[in-house]
């Protein structure tokens, strides 16, 4: 199980700020939730009765789930464009 390398991160960081400087703001936060659950879940296929890890992966999910419910109470559209951009259904 690998965590984001740092050159990984900052191009998310750089792909999916809303301005310049921007680090901390939700589209930033659920890609980079979202790269974490990916090589969560690639880790688990490899490792199915790691359980520890199935754990920290539900956490995650559920951190994202927050965030984009957040996205979608304040600005429909900026949902809608995030969950397009980074390929998830709902």
């Amino acid at each position: 199980m690998s965590t984001i390398t740092a050159e990984r991160r900052a191009e998310l960081i750089k792909e999916y700020a809303t301005k310049e400087g921007d680090t901390g703001s939700p589209e930033v936060q659920v890609a980079l939730l979202s790269e974490r659950i990916s090589s969560l879940t690639e880790h688990l296929k490899a490792h199915p009765k790691d359980f520890h890890s199935r754990r920290g992966l539900l956490v995650l999910v559920g951190q994202r789930r927050g965030l984009l419910d957040y996205v979608k109470r304040k600005n429909q559209a900026r949902y809608q464009s995030l969950i397009e951009r980074l390929g998830l259904r709902r």
